[in-house]
């Protein structure tokens, strides 16, 4: 397995549902899906799953979540991936290209009207509740690692600084704080 195969049941669990699809929706399609297949290919999911996780963990986007979910602690901002990953590899390469092209996904720009929260825990569970449901046992131990690159140093800043978000991600910060001087 590699994350292309992550990249397909996520496209499938989307085709299932339909693309008004909710990310939670999505999740637990997925690991529907998941379950169905021999236990083998279910635990060697787990870490191409990670892999794509672990790809988005980037200060960039970290600051991208921040502004959508008005603040991202470390499980929030791998919550706010998980959500990334459940909207399907287009929206995830753009976002990963530009965070800042977030701002004009039709999903984000609805929860920002809205005020909600884009944020996704049951896509980091995918593995592991499709192994459960399978086998009636856990994910063994070992069955991924994850291994977070380091932080880009050059967005070690307050993100709750608002002139360096505008500066850095100006259509997020336009759409979620307005104009401000």
């Amino acid at each position: 397995m590699d994350t292309s195969d992550v990249w397909r049941l996520v496209d499938e669990a989307r085709r299932e549902l339909g693309e008004t699809a909710e990310a939670g929706e999505v999740a637990e399609r997925m690991a529907a899906l998941l379950a169905r297949r021999d236990p083998a290919e279910i635990v060697a999911f787990a870490q191409p799953l990670w892999d794509v996780l672990t790809e988005s963990y980037r200060a960039d986007l970290w600051a991208a979540a921040y502004l959508i979910n008005a603040g991202a602690s470390d499980d929030g901002f791998d919550y706010f991936r998980g959500w990334l990953v459940a909207q399907g590899r287009t929206v995830y390469e753009q976002a990963l290209a530009d965070p800042d092209s977030l701002a004009g996904n039709p999903v984000v720009r609805r929860a920002a009207a809205d005020d909600e929260e884009l944020e996704c825990g049951e896509i980091l569970g995918v593995a592991w509740d499709a192994h459960l449901a399978a086998t009636g046992r856990e994910l063994p131990p070992g069955a991924f690692t994850i291994r977070h690159p380091a932080l880009d140093a050059a967005w070690d800043f307050d993100f709750d600084d608002g002139s360096e978000m505008r500066r850095r991600l100006p259509r997020l910060t336009e759409l979620y704080d307005g104009p401000k001087g």
